[in-house]
């Protein structure tokens, strides 16, 4: 039996995919894997039965990766469950934008119980008239799953899309429209649009990318909507674009004290994963992560170790490997631990100092000799 740790509200629908072998548990430190969405973890302290977190989201800046890392605990995050709901949000923003809709329910809500309110409406109109997004030009900045939805959807209702990503794949390229352009070079994209949307994770790299240097490759009056994270947006080059008209508004999903009440700003309270649906999604791919990984040393998705599959366990026993510092864990770990062991079949590789080594056999395991770089050993008896 394995325990699994809830932080937040975690969707029932997702944990019902649990089999017979797990129990929920209240007590984190008592769990062999937590299942996690906001929640900060920077502070926690990590037991030694602990053996994976999976977000029940994308974003992962809530969790300490390289210290998981340390620890030998992998960290798995659930990309694209989540990325219509987000594709959604990121549209009614742009619409609401476009035809100034927060600014005139907040001004018609001042009617209530005034006489000849209806009156008082046609008259007052006007002054909220707002552009159609058809025929507009729309920046993506970040072409993944959600980025690349956002495309297509912009395109089905008639706007231009042109699209920018650091990292274009060629999963990228297949999953867009033909109509959308896509440049290597944001210099190329920012002057021409009339809406940018940033879709890119918030890292070191990233953070405060949107800045006074970027807001100047933008025409006057474009509209930036963030539904990625506040992080990549330096806010007081922010203030000082709106304030001098070089964005027209800012559109956002992140709520700050600098940005509340400030002109041409409009924030919804974090809603972009806050569907039903998004929410079940989530759950269940961080439930099959989790219970992959634990029952079978498969990794899917993990943000701080590499992938490794060799599908599910069957009559064998499997090796999971974890290494830091070794430049090729895979040559390491077969010269060094696996003398005299059968090798059915190995997978793994690296992710930057962090390396995994997942080994099936038909031979009994018990021990592997002791070997500089190996941070953590796992045998799973099939």
């Amino acid at each position: 039996m394995y325990n699994i740790g809830t932080l937040n509200k975690i969707s029932p629908v997702g944990l019902a995919h649990l089999s017979d072998k797990y129990t929920v548990v209240d007590d984190v430190n008592s769990a062999n894997g937590i299942l996690v969405r906001s929640q900060d973890m920077h502070e926690m302290d990590f037991s030694e039965y602990l053996m994976s977190i999976a977000r029940a989201g994308a974003g992962v800046n809530n969790i300490p990766l390289d210290v998981c890392a340390d620890k030998g605990i992998v960290v798995f995050n659930t990309p694209g469950a989540n990325a219509n709901a987000v594709k959604e949000l990121v549209l009614a923003g742009m619409l609401m934008s476009a035809r100034n809709v927060p600014a005139a329910i907040k001004w018609a809500s001042t009617l209530e119980g005034e006489d000849e309110a209806a009156k008082k409406v046609e008259k007052g109109k006007g002054q909220f008239a707002g552009t159609e997004i058809k025929g507009k030009t729309l920046g993506v900045f970040g072409l993944g799953a959600i980025g690349a939805l956002v495309a297509n959807a912009a395109c089905d209702l008639g706007m231009n899309v042109i699209g920018y990503d650091a990292f274009f794949t060629t999963k990228a390229a297949l999953s867009l429209y033909p109509c959308i352009k896509v440049v290597e070079d944001p210099k190329d994209m920012l002057p021409e649009c009339d809406y940018v949307t940033i879709h890119v994770p918030a890292m070191d790299s990233t953070k405060g990318m949107f800045n006074k240097d970027m807001f100047a490759m933008m025409k006057d009056g474009v509209t930036l909507l963030n539904y990625s994270r506040d992080k990549l947006v330096n806010e007081a080059d922010l203030l000082e674009a709106l304030a001098s008209g070089k964005l027209g508004k800012y559109a956002t999903d992140f709520v700050t004290d600098g940005i509340m009440g400030k002109e041409g700003v409009m924030y919804t309270p974090h809603l972009g994963a806050s569907t039903e649906e998004a929410e079940d999604n989530c759950a269940t791919m961080a439930v099959a992560e989790t219970m992959d990984f634990i029952e079978n040393g498969n990794i899917r998705n993990s943000v701080n170790f590499p992938a490794a599959n060799l599908g599910p366990i069957a009559d064998d026993t499997r090796i999971c490997v974890m290494t830091k510092g070794i430049e090729n864990p895979v040559d390491t770990v077969t010269k060094k631990m696996l003398g005299g062991i059968t090798v059915n079949a190995i997978a793994g590789g690296a992710r930057g100092d962090y390396g995994y080594v997942l080994v099936s056999t038909s031979d009994s395991v018990s021990s592997l000799p002791e070997t500089a770089g190996v941070v953590k050993v796992r045998v799973i008896q099939g």
